[in-house]
């Protein structure tokens, strides 16, 4: 016998401007990492439509929908999300290499420099501390020039004074480049330091 549907969010309707920071709050569950998984075109919705840089995300197919977020997203995850093979230059690099750019590794050096970790460009993952890996995820993120960055629990997995050191480094680079960015947190410390805080509930908008 089917089991009875899940809603996870329920009508939900925003939009947000080019350049503006935004918080996405809630409890656990409440659908901020879905959201978030939505609005980059990473999950498919049931019904609705997302609209990311004036295109239609499910308008387009799967290798499209990457294609748009190589070009205009960046990520930062609570894990990290660094390949333990490669070096921290390498790791902020790939992406760029990948896009076919010729400054591919001096784009990283300089985005490392940028992070405080020039010294540490040849470091792999595991010699290197949680905030120092959380650094090269901020490189790397911002080294393909996003116009929109998406961050999920950037300080989550971090003590509070590092997480701090972060977040500060965080709302520092996307303030000198601009990037509209869409800020997943419980800390609402950090929520209030966005333009504008999402907070949502069981799946339902609670305030915009």
């Amino acid at each position: 016998m089917a089991g009875t549907p899940l809603t996870i969010l329920d009508d939900i309707g925003l939009a947000i401007n080019a350049g503006e920071t935004v918080a996405v709050t809630g409890p656990s569950g409440s659908g901020k990492s879905t959201l978030l998984g939505l609005l980059a075109g990473l999950d498919r919705p049931s019904s609705g439509e997302v609209w990311l840089d004036g295109q239609s995300l499910f308008a387009l197919d799967e290798e499209g929908r990457a294609a748009l977020r190589a070009r205009a997203v960046g990520f930062v995850f609570q894990n990290f999300q660094l390949l333990p093979g490669l070096t921290a230059l390498e790791n902020v690099s790939l992406p760029l290499e990948l896009a076919s750019r010729a400054d591919a590794v001096a784009e990283a050096r300089h985005w490392l420099a940028a992070v405080g970790l020039a010294a540490r460009e040849q470091h792999f993952p595991t010699q290197l501390s949680g905030g120092e890996q959380q650094r090269v995820a901020l490189a790397r993120a911002f080294a393909g020039q996003p116009r929109l960055l998406f961050a999920d629990e950037p300080t989550g997995n971090l003590d509070a004074r590092t997480g701090a050191q972060v977040a500060d480094l965080l709302f520092e680079l996307n303030r000198a480049t601009g990037t509209t960015l869409v800020l997943v947190t419980h800390d609402s410390a950090l929520a209030r330091r966005c333009d504008r805080v999402i907070a949502l509930d069981a799946g339902r908008l609670v305030a915009a």
